[in-house]
């Protein structure tokens, strides 16, 4: 993951490192003790202020982040987080439990979303899935003969885990990236919404979740021209979604 924050946070990441941000002293220290005891190095943060200083000093490969929260609340540092390119993935934990409520926390720029009141291992086991999406990237000198996949003024790298338009790269948050991969791979097949939530996410999941949904949305947001009527990335009725490399012709 290539280092580009704004001078007042830290570029050194800490491949272990994990944050935990909840003004509920009981859900930081249930969450470190058990994530330290599955080896992960953690540091805890009862608010946005206190997260701006532990980003400050380093990154972590991970923020878990609580919605609701004195002063600026967790959908707010999302945002502002996730503008920012290169930033580690976000997810958040929240005692709101609605289906629009977990689909605001994935608009804003979250890679996964957890109701309170959680189990432990469930929170592991998202983290776990959501580094998996962040592993793999090749260092520059392996630039050079990277794999890449064209279409239209597009080029995904994937080695290097990246997209671009005319040259230019296009930010991609990781659940971004991933659904992208996997439509490159699966090009002109048409893919259930269930079976794109298996290969996304590897754990439980309500069987009325419309998440994949939303991720598609963002996605389409960067590179169709008119994401009402995307050329790319067409929904099949009944059926799921269906990646066209050669766009609309």
């Amino acid at each position: 993951m290539g280092c580009t924050q704004r001078p007042r946070y830290s570029c050194r990441m800490e491949q272990d490192l994990i944050y935990v941000t909840d003004d509920d002293p009981g859900i930081r220290e249930l969450v470190a003790e058990y994530l330290t005891a599955q080896g992960y190095a953690v540091e805890t943060a009862a608010d946005a202020a206190a997260l701006n200083r532990l980003l400050a000093v380093r990154l972590p490969r991970l923020v878990v982040l609580d919605w609701m929260m004195p002063g600026e609340d967790g959908l707010s540092v999302a945002r502002r987080l996730r503008a920012q390119p290169g930033f580690p993935p976000i997810i958040m934990l929240s005692a709101k439990g609605e289906d629009i409520d977990r689909i605001i926390g994935l608009e804003v720029g979250a890679d996964d979303y957890l109701p309170k009141p959680f189990n432990p291992r469930e929170l592991l086991a998202r983290i776990r899935a959501v580094l998996r999406r962040q592993e793999s990237v090749a260092p520059p000198a392996a630039v050079a003969t990277a794999k890449t996949f064209a279409f239209g003024p597009f080029v995904v790298n994937l080695d290097a885990r990246s997209l671009s338009r005319d040259g230019s790269e296009i930010g991609l948050t990781g659940g971004e990236y991933e659904l992208l991969e996997i439509f490159v791979s699966h090009a002109n097949r048409a893919l259930s919404r269930d079976w794109l939530m298996d290969q996304l996410r590897g754990f439980e999941r309500d069987p009325f979740d419309r998440s994949i949904d939303v991720r598609v949305n963002r996605l389409r947001k960067k590179i169709e021209d008119d994401p009402a009527s995307p050329a790319y990335i067409r929904t099949q009725r009944g059926q799921g979604y269906l990646f066209v490399p050669q766009g609309k012709g």
